[in-house]
């Protein structure tokens, strides 16, 4: 089986990142294709692969897969050797359910703490509706932590989808820091030890391309 994921650029693409982790956390091999977003002719490359004009895309021969949560519920599917999803049903109804949020909610912290892997860490003037996501975001992490998080460092023991589609959010807060708990740090700290982290920031870091819309204004 010959897996292609086809990702944006690693020190924007949020949603590129979450089945990107999924899929090096598992150890899953894949292609890798980065096309280079906001740039002339990036929609166009896009558009070879996928129909939506969108990453990330992975490529199952014949089988075209986008839309980052939907990709992560095909490879487990996929590879049900692997325990993707927690094996617990409660567990993984919790985990389905977390990553559901993530994937529609949370557009306070997005917009104001957008991922841009390379910029100055140092925290902003956060407004109160991205305080509150902050705040739930904690709030879901300590649950899960305290009610399934007894086998490992990750949100539900084991690593799984659920901490690939947060990955991006630890990426924001550690950028950003915010005010945060000793848990909350103690779980960052987990997945930044991770190869998979690694290799994706050792990635983002040897990129040249800057989208200047979301850098930094002086």
């Amino acid at each position: 089986m010959a897996l292609t994921l086809v990702i944006g650029n690693k020190s924007y693409s949020s949603w590129s990142m979450r089945p990107w982790m999924l899929l090096e956390g598992f150890g899953i091999p894949f292609a890798e294709v980065v096309i280079p977003l906001y740039v002339d002719g990036s929609k166009e490359e896009i558009l070879r692969y996928t129909p939506s004009g969108k990453v990330p895309t992975l490529i199952d021969g014949a089988t075209t897969i986008w839309d980052s949560l939907s990709i992560c519920e095909y490879v487990a599917e996929t590879f049900p050797q692997h325990a993707i999803w927690p094996v617990d049903k409660a567990a993984r109804a919790l985990a389905r359910s977390m990553s559901a949020e993530m994937h529609s909610s949370f557009q306070a912290l997005r917009q104001q703490c957008g991922m841009v892997v390379h910029r100055p860490k140092g925290p902003v003037d956060f407004t109160a509706d991205t305080l509150a996501d902050i705040a739930r975001i904690e709030a879901m992490w300590a649950d899960a932590r305290e009610k399934h998080g007894h086998g490992g460092p990750f949100l539900f023991g084991a690593f799984s989808v659920a901490d690939a589609m947060y990955a991006p959010v630890v990426c924001r807060f550690d950028v950003y820091q915010p005010k945060l708990s000793t848990a909350t740090h103690a779980y960052m700290d987990a997945m930044k030890a991770t190869p998979a982290w690694k290799k994706w920031m050792a990635g983002a870091a040897s990129e040249t391309w800057r989208i200047p819309r979301f850098e930094p204004q002086p």
